[in-house]
């Protein structure tokens, strides 16, 4: 074998076995009050640009699995994300992605996260240990050290959720990290007030917030990006405008089931699906 070979194999040992054996961190302890086991989100995905008009571009889901899944001697939530083009879309840009994730049904932090990413011409698969205790990820191509609570691109949204908004005010902000491609990336959502509007599931009290993104060849402006989400305690995302560099994209929650809280937000019905909560 090759020294390079050997390289590739012992670097990566060396670090983890150091930093395993460093100081440990303190695991957070998160009350969460927005979603549990069995929650299950579906959503419409519509693209605009002047050639092409309005186009059901595709359908996204979310997924909280029913039973809770034992990771590091802790019990998790097993999160799945999944979302595909569909109909004449394809033919523009393809898309088939999935992405899991086991969250500390304590700390709302992440075990253990994979991701499978087909998106036009685009390929990427990676999977990622994090040793949340030790501050350390180990993915299939790196090793890096992170800061406590530590999380990835799925599981911040669901902790996202169960951020206190009591008392907020508009252009007010909270600060959000996550891990993604082998590095960390520190965000912020910033709160732009109350607001009712008009969706496929009826008129809904939400509140409205506006992500802050990272430049690239998707997005063109650091807040390119709108969120509304449920004014109760669900706090689910009905709907996500943002821009990209041809045109928009509009996300549109159209059913739901297995709501931990009732959907008090909801001030008319509309003609979308949803079940009751477990309560």
């Amino acid at each position: 074998m090759k020294i390079n070979s050997f390289k590739k194999i012992l670097i990566p040992l060396f670090l983890v076995t150091f930093c395993l054996n460093g100081n440990t961190q303190t695991l957070r302890n998160v009350e969460n009050t927005a979603f549990i086991n069995g929650e299950k989100l579906t959503f419409n995905v519509y693209y605009y640009s002047a050639i092409t008009g309005k186009v059901n571009a595709g359908e996204a889901k979310l997924e909280v699995k029913n039973k809770s899944v034992s990771k590091n001697g802790r019990e998790t939530y097993h999160v799945v994300g999944t979302g595909q083009s569909k109909g004449a879309f394809n033919f523009f840009f393809k898309v088939d992605d999935k992405f899991e994730t086991f969250i500390d049904e304590d700390a709302l932090i992440p075990w253990y996260f994979t991701r499978r990413t087909r998106e036009g011409g685009y390929k990427k698969d990676d999977e990622v240990t994090f040793h949340q205790s030790k501050g350390l990820a180990v993915s299939r191509n790196a090793v890096k050290k992170i800061p406590e609570n530590t999380q990835d691109i799925l599981s911040v949204f669901y902790y996202a959720r169960t951020l206190d908004v009591t008392g907020v005010k508009p252009n007010e902000y909270f600060p959000l990290s996550f891990f993604l491609d082998d590095s960390l990336y520190v965000s912020k959502i910033v709160f732009l007030g109350r607001q009712q509007i008009k969706t496929e599931l009826g008129t809904i009290n939400c509140l409205k917030f506006k992500p802050m993104v990272l430049k690239g060849e998707v997005f063109n402006e650091p807040y390119p990006m709108e969120l509304w989400i449920t004014d109760d305690l669900n706090r689910l995302p009905v709907m996500i405008k943002s821009a990209v560099i041809v045109g928009s994209v509009r996300i549109e929650l159209i059913s739901y089931e297995g709501l931990k809280n009732p959907f008090s937000s909801r001030v008319t019905p509309g003609h979308g699906n949803g079940k009751p909560s477990k309560k």
